[in-house]
């Protein structure tokens, strides 16, 4: 397609009427844009929930499990010096 028959149909494109807006697209997108907020939010809320609720739940293990202090010995030294 060479250049004149391009830009002939670009302007026949331009010089057609634009297609009709249906008249309740503006309420389909706010009602869209809404429950997209809405669901957003809502994903939010629960990831914040569910990383307090592994922050307690690892508290709560670590305190009761105690992983920090050395545990027993198993054995007992050898005695010497008798």
């Amino acid at each position: 397609m060479s250049r004149v028959d391009r830009e002939a149909a670009a302007r026949r494109i331009m010089e057609q009427t634009p297609p009709r807006v249906p008249p309740d697209l503006c309420a389909d997108a706010v009602r869209l844009g809404d429950r997209l907020l809405r669901r957003r939010a809502l994903a939010l809320r629960l990831g914040w929930l569910l990383l307090c609720a592994a922050a307690v739940a690892f508290t709560v293990w670590a305190l009761t499990v105690r992983p920090w202090v050395e545990p027993p010995s198993q054995t007992t030294p050898p005695l010497s010096g008798w």
